[in-house]
């Protein structure tokens, strides 16, 4: 997504969809443990090609999941074996913005928000509420996301990673690997 100038294209806020986060339940109109076809008719009458299907294999040699795509609103949706929705990844340039506390979480500084659930985390019992995934990717225990780094140019934006609760005690092994790399 360059413009004619080689620069990133980050569309701005005003720009994008408002979802609001329901930890554990839902983002925007996605809820988890939805199948396929159910985000292909959650997303219908707001993407022109709400999903596209591709293959990809879990870590540690476990059985594949569904990966599904929609290019159009910035959006990857992870499921598993049982074709339930398991995760949601949120491009940091064009996807939806997605709020959680009043706190935008898409296409931001990735210290602005790692500050932000640190602060969070202070008004919560001890080390149940930040945790950091990878290379440093802080996330939420109470939220349910972890927030990942997408680069746009020479700048790195956010690119949240949405998940339900069984994923908190083992966030990184929940999903394929592809999620954890950079973007």
């Amino acid at each position: 997504m360059f413009d004619r100038w080689g620069v990133w294209d980050v569309l701005p806020d005003s720009g994008r969809r408002r979802w609001s986060l329901e930890p554990f339940e839902s983002v925007g109109p996605l809820r988890f443990g939805m199948r396929p076809v159910d985000v292909t008719t959650a997303l219908g009458g707001i993407a022109r090609s709400p999903q596209l299907h591709t293959r990809a294999a879990l870590p540690e040699n476990r059985y594949g999941t569904v990966k599904g795509e929609c290019w159009g609103l910035g959006l990857t949706f992870y499921y598993g074996l049982e074709e339930r929705l398991r995760g949601i990844a949120v491009d940091a340039l064009k996807g939806p913005q997605v709020y959680a506390d009043g706190m935008a979480l898409v296409g931001r500084a990735p210290s602005e928000l790692e500050q932000w659930i640190v602060d969070r985390s202070e008004i919560r019992e001890p080390f149940s509420e930040l945790f950091y995934v990878n290379l440093g990717e802080p996330g939420s225990a109470s939220l349910g996301v972890v927030v990942c780094a997408q680069r746009a140019g020479d700048r790195l934006l956010t690119r949240p990673v949405f998940l339900p609760s069984e994923a908190m005690n083992a966030p990184k092994r929940y999903l394929p690997a592809e999620v954890w790399t950079p973007h």
